[in-house]
C-alpha cells in the first residue's frame, strides 16, 4: 500500500469509529433510466450498480417461467406469500445467500432494481425485503406500470422487515427504479408507506428519498400516518413525502447526495444521445474518470462515488446495463458485469437464452467455477497498486467490450430479420452467450498476467 492509500485508510477508519455501530456497513447502490426520447436510437436503457460486502458473491440467475397450482405459496427470504397462478422467465443478479434479486429483467421487458433508503420509520420483524420485491415484481407483471403496482400492493400489505446482509442484522426499507419497453418509475418507501412519481425522459435513483411534493401517487395513510407521527403539519401545502419521512439521523447526506447529483448530471449532458456506453461510463464514475485511485478523504462525498471502493460501507460487486427496444423482433439485452465496472467488462447476454454455468456458480467461499470469483481474484491483485494496475486493466477490457458490443448487435439484427423460430432463435442467443463468456475468462486469465508483473 502506499503512502497517500495508507492515509486514507487511517482516516476511513477513524471515521468508521465516529459512525455509530449500527449504522456503519452498507448503505449504497445506484440505478438510471433513460426512455426512448432520450436516448440515441428510441431504446429504453437501464444501468444499475449493486453495492454490497465486498466479498459477498454476487452470481447471475435465470428463473424459468412457471405455472402454479391454486393455493400455492412461495418462500422468500423470511416469509411465505400466496403465490400467483403463472410466473414470467426472469434474469438477474443474486447475493448468493439471497431469494431475491438486486436488479434483473422478464421476458416481457419490465427491469427493476432497488436501493436502500432511511426513514423515520425503524424497520421491525421479519417481513419482505427489498430484493424479495425485485424478483417478486418481475416474476408477476408484464408492465413497468404492473410491476409498480405489485410492489406497492406487497409493501402495503406485508411492509418491510429482515436483514439484508447475512452477516449483519441490518434491516432497512428500499426504493425501486422500473422501466419497460414506454415507461419508467420511481418508488420510495417506509415500511408499508410508499410514494411514486412517473419519470417522463430521464431519471436515478440512490439510496435517500428523492421524491417531495412532485408525486403523481401516494399510498392511501402516507399523510395521515405522517400527521399523527408528528412528521408532518396538518393543513400545510401539498405533501412532500421526503421532508416528512426522510432520516438523516443514521446517515448523512453526504453518502448519497454526491452519487445523485453526479448520475443526473450525466444523464442530463448527453439527453436526447445516451447510449449503452453512456451508461456503462455512468456506472464507472469516480468523480474524475473511469478508474479509481484511492484520492478523496471520508468526510468528502467523493469518496463514496458510483462505482464504489468502501468496504464496509459499501463496494460495487455487480453491475448491469440492460437494453430494451422498442421493436418486439430484437432479443433484450442484459449486459453484466461481474464486480466493480471500473475493472471488469459488461458481457452481453439474453434472457431468451440459456446462461453458461460459470456465470450462476458462486457461494461464501472463492472457487474456481465461478466467473464472479475469478474476477474477484482479479479485483484484489489490483488492489494493490491502484494508480500503477487499475488504468492497464481498464484499456485491456476495452477494446474487448467494445468488439462484444458490436458483435451482440450484428446478431440482434440478424435475428430482427430472420424468420427463425424461437427454438432456433434461443440457440443462436445461446451460443454467442457461450462464446462471449468464453472469450471473456480467456481473456481475464492473460489480464491478471499482465497485472502480475506490473
Amino acid at each position: 500500500m502506499d503512502r497517500m492509500s495508507a492515509i486514507h485508510a487511517l482516516e476511513r477508519s477513524k471515521y468508521m469509529l465516529s459512525v455509530p455501530i449500527m449504522m456503519s456497513p452498507r448503505v449504497s447502490c445506484d440505478s438510471l433510466v433513460a426512455l426512448g426520447n432520450a436516448t440515441a436510437d428510441g431504446t429504453v436503457l437501464f444501468a444499475k450498480n449493486s453495492d454490497r460486502p465486498a466479498l459477498e458473491c454476487q452470481p447471475l440467475a435465470l428463473f424459468p417461467a412457471a405455472l402454479h397450482a391454486p393455493g400455492s405459496v412461495v418462500r422468500c427470504q423470511y416469509i411465505e406469500i400466496p403465490q400467483v397462478g403463472e410466473t414470467l422467465r426472469v434474469l438477474g443478479s443474486r447475493p448468493f445467500w439471497l431469494w431475491g434479486l438486486e436488479h434483473g429483467v422478464n421476458e416481457a421487458g419490465v427491469v427493476v432494481g432497488n436501493h436502500t433508503v432511511f426513514t423515520r420509520d425503524k424497520p421491525q420483524g421479519e417481513k419482505l425485503i427489498g430484493m424479495d420485491l425485485v424478483r417478486l415484481a418481475l416474476e408477476r407483471a408484464a408492465s413497468a406500470e404492473a410491476a409498480a403496482g405489485v410492489i406497492c400492493e406487497l409493501v402495503e400489505r406485508y411492509g418491510q422487515g429482515g436483514s439484508g446482509y447475512h452477516d449483519a442484522d441490518f434491516p432497512y426499507h428500499s426504493s425501486f427504479l422500473i422501466a419497460d419497453r414506454a415507461r419508467a418509475y420511481l418508488i420510495e418507501t417506509s415500511d408499508r408507506r410508499w410514494v411514486m412519481r412517473r419519470i417522463e425522459t430521464t431519471g436515478s435513483a440512490t439510496n435517500h428519498l428523492t421524491i417531495g411534493s412532485d408525486w403523481d401517487a401516494l399510498s392511501p395513510d402516507a399523510v395521515e400516518y405522517a400527521q399523527t407521527s408528528g412528521w408532518w403539519p396538518a393543513g400545510s401545502a401539498r405533501f412532500d413525502f421526503a421532508a416528512a419521512y426522510r432520516d438523516t439521523s443514521w446517515v448523512p447526506p453526504t453518502f448519497s447526495s454526491g452519487r445523485y447529483r453526479r448520475t443526473c448530471e450525466m444523464l442530463a449532458a448527453e439527453q436526447g444521445a445516451l447510449s449503452e456506453a453512456t451508461m456503462r461510463r455512468a456506472l464507472r464514475d469516480h468523480y474524475h474518470g473511469p478508474v479509481y485511485e484511492p484520492r478523496y478523504a471520508p468526510e468528502d462525498e467523493r469518496y463514496l462515488s458510483v462505482c464504489m471502493h468502501a468496504d464496509p460501507i459499501g463496494a460495487t460487486t455487480a453491475a448491469a446495463v440492460v437494453s430494451v427496444p422498442t421493436d418486439e423482433r430484437l432479443p433484450i439485452r442484459f449486459a453484466a458485469c461481474l464486480g466493480p465496472p471500473c475493472l471488469g467488462i459488461f458481457v452481453p447476454l439474453y434472457i431468451e437464452g440459456e446462461l453458461p454455468d460459470v456465470l450462476t456458480r458462486g457461494g461464501a467461499a472463492a472457487e474456481a467455477a465461478s466467473a464472479w470469483w475469478s474476477f474477484s481474484r482479479l479485483l484484489e491483485s489490483v488492489k494493490k497498486d491502484w494508480r500503477r494496475r487499475g488504468p492497464l486493466v481498464r484499456v485491456e477490457w476495452d477494446r474487448d467490450e467494445a468488439e462484444l458490443a458490436a458483435a451482440a448487435t450484428r446478431l440482434e439484427h440478424e435475428l430482427q430479420a430472420s424468420d427463425l423460430d424461437d427454438a432456433a432463435r434461443r440457440r443462436g442467443l445461446t451460443d454467442f452467450m457461450v462464446a462471449a463468456t468464453d472469450r471473456v475468462l480467456r481473456r481475464l486469465t492473460e489480464i491478471e498476467a499482465l497485472v502480475a508483473k506490473r
